[in-house]
């Protein structure tokens, strides 16, 4: 170490863009040196530590608190441990690597580890012990390291090959997984991301799974993925040939995080190409990495053949209806939403819906209109993935102003400029349903009517309000979202009584009185009788032959 050694902890992880302050979690650090003696260890700021040393071996000592069920932290009891290795392992200021790791077996584990299994993509140095003891790991350097999570329990591990490349089905937790249907499902998508992009940016992949009563999320690295989900999502033993709802649901989670390690990990937007660990990396570029990402997760079941086109409608009808249901996207265009994903989208409020979108939803919406663009003009989505795909083996990134550039290489140049502006830096309503008329789907909007403008749920209280649309009755008669409706025209209010107002809608009522508790104080006000209407969408399949045309991979021009 140097003289005055300073160690640092992440304060975000890449693929979660919200400062997670993982320092937080860690207590008193010592430092020891090698005759034993103790080193002042000086805190500099939140996630800065100062080691006053002459330049000798130094021994550092700390605990970090680990309960943190997501797929971001760190976590251990009796029954597993799972480890991010950015929520864990300091790095040194000026260190270029490598960094080396070792497990070593707690005492508390030696009668109940038998069994449990270590699964990582970490490259492994030696083993020194067949039950875990001692197990060293290397990575090339720091932003290497923190790519690989480590899970350390009992597992059932299933191993498949795409293309040439081990694969393997990783699931912590109790659960009754049909674990042929899974690895079979799993190989057919997997083989379609690939087929696609023509080979693979790894050598080997893992889907590393915690199952839980319901816990639901996943985070990308380089060539595995930390996953948890709900037990019940895992496909049953009596599995349809057409996947259930539920397991549909664990299936898109995984397209989803495989391809993140071509688009994010490996086609990387500019801005994050540096992964500046101390401090937020904006890009107005989300929309691209995580909603052609959410286009593809879906499109993928479909490709592969997982699902047919009619079960692809339903999931798209999901998608349209959430759009549909975010007044938000009038005030907040998609890259204004990519940019501002570090204070808002992972800190959503009641408010979320009325503020913003996503670029999530709307983004992989987007991509669904401009890849039937692309196509009306004899190119495609997939074409631009593998154009950034050759460009990335070369080392370049992906900008605002290379991304212009391509479309404008592949579209006339007034239809490109107006898509940017419209829908990218613009707030204009996408054109879904010419666009899914044009490949042989049929949108239909069904009114979804929201008496005065309110949302709500039944409470033992009364009738909790989730959501008060902006600019509705309910907002500028000053309801506000966890008040307690208690009344109706001086009739206890229940959800019978508010369909009701819902049944009513365009006939004439006076206006109703509503009570309601906000916190223990009792409000009331007469309110005209309104309703906001949002939307509830249904796609069916007009004509196949034009869908399957339309949505699975052709060959095209290549203008890499």
């Amino acid at each position: 170490m140097q003289p005055d050694q300073v160690i640092w902890l992440p304060v975000w992880i890449p693929g979660s863009y919200l400062i997670r302050e993982f320092s937080r979690h860690i207590g008193r650090i010592t430092a020891i040196a090698a005759d034993g003696s103790p080193r002042p260890v000086t805190k500099l700021d939140k996630n800065h530590w100062q080691i006053a040393t002459t330049g000798e071996s130094l021994t550092l000592h700390y605990q970090v608190y680990a309960h943190d069920l997501s797929v971001r932290g760190c976590f251990v009891d009796r029954t597993r441990i799972f480890i991010n290795p950015a929520a864990l392992c300091v790095a040194l200021e000026g260190y270029q690597g490598p960094y080396a790791m070792q497990l070593v077996r707690p005492s508390w584990l030696e009668d109940t580890s038998q069994g449990w299994t270590l699964t990582t993509t970490l490259p492994a140095l030696r083993i020194d012990h067949p039950h875990c003891d001692g197990l060293h790991f290397q990575a090339a350097d720091y932003l290497t390291l923190i790519e690989h999570p480590l899970e350390w329990s009992p597992q059932t591990v299933d191993h498949f090959t795409v293309a040439g490349i081990p694969h393997c089905m990783a699931i912590a937790g109790r659960h009754r997984a049909n674990r042929t249907r899974l690895t079979a499902d799993l190989q057919r998508i997997c083989q379609s991301v690939i087929d696609l992009f023509g080979t693979a940016p790894f050598s080997r992949y893992t889907f590393m799974t915690l199952a839980t009563t319901q816990d639901y999320g996943g985070l990308e690295h380089r060539d595995c993925t930390a996953l948890v989900t709900p037990r019940d999502d895992l496909p049953a033993a009596d599995e349809p040939d057409m996947p259930g709802k539920a397991y549909q649901r664990f299936l898109g989670l995984c397209s989803h995080e495989y391809f993140h390690s071509w688009l994010v990990k490996f086609i990387r937007p500019l801005e994050l190409t540096a992964d500046d660990l101390h401090r937020e990396n904006y890009t107005r570029l989300l929309w691209i990495f995580e909603g052609f990402t959410s286009y593809y997760d879906d499109l993928f079941l479909l490709r592969s053949g997982v699902i047919d086109l009619a079960e692809y409608a339903r999931l798209l009808t999901a998608q349209v209806s959430r759009y549909w249901q975010t007044p938000g996207r009038h005030l907040q265009s998609l890259s204004e939403s990519s940019f501002d994903a570090w204070i808002k989208y992972y800190r959503p409020d009641e408010n979320s819906q009325n503020a913003g979108t996503s670029y999530y939803n709307q983004g992989a919406l987007t991509a669904l209109v401009l890849d039937q663009l692309l196509r009306q003009h004899g190119h495609s989505l997939d074409e631009l993935l593998r154009h950034w795909y050759a460009q990335a083996q070369l080392g370049q990134a992906v900008d605002e102003q290379s991304l212009q550039g391509c479309l404008q290489q592949r579209l006339p140049e007034p239809v490109a400029t107006h898509f940017w502006q419209a829908y990218i830096d613009g707030c204009n309503e996408l054109p879904l349903e010419a666009t899914l008329q044009g490949i042989g789907l049929t949108l239909t909007r069904n009114p979804l009517k929201w008496p005065f403008g309110i949302r709500i749920t039944e409470q033992a209280s009364g009738l909790q309000v989730s959501q008060v649309l902006r600019d509705s009755a309910a907002a500028l008669a000053g309801l506000s979202a966890q008040d307690q409706i208690i009344a109706i025209d001086h009739i206890r209010a229940t959800p019978a009584r508010w369909q009701q107002l819902a049944d009513a809608n365009g006939r004439q009522h006076d206006p109703v009185q509503l009570h309601w508790f906000r916190r223990d104080e009792l409000h009331s006000a007469a309110l005209p009788l309104s309703w906001s209407e949002l939307g509830n969408a249904q796609i069916v399949v007009a004509d196949e032959a034009l869908a399957r045309h339309a949505l699975l991979p052709a060959i095209q021009p290549d203008m890499t």
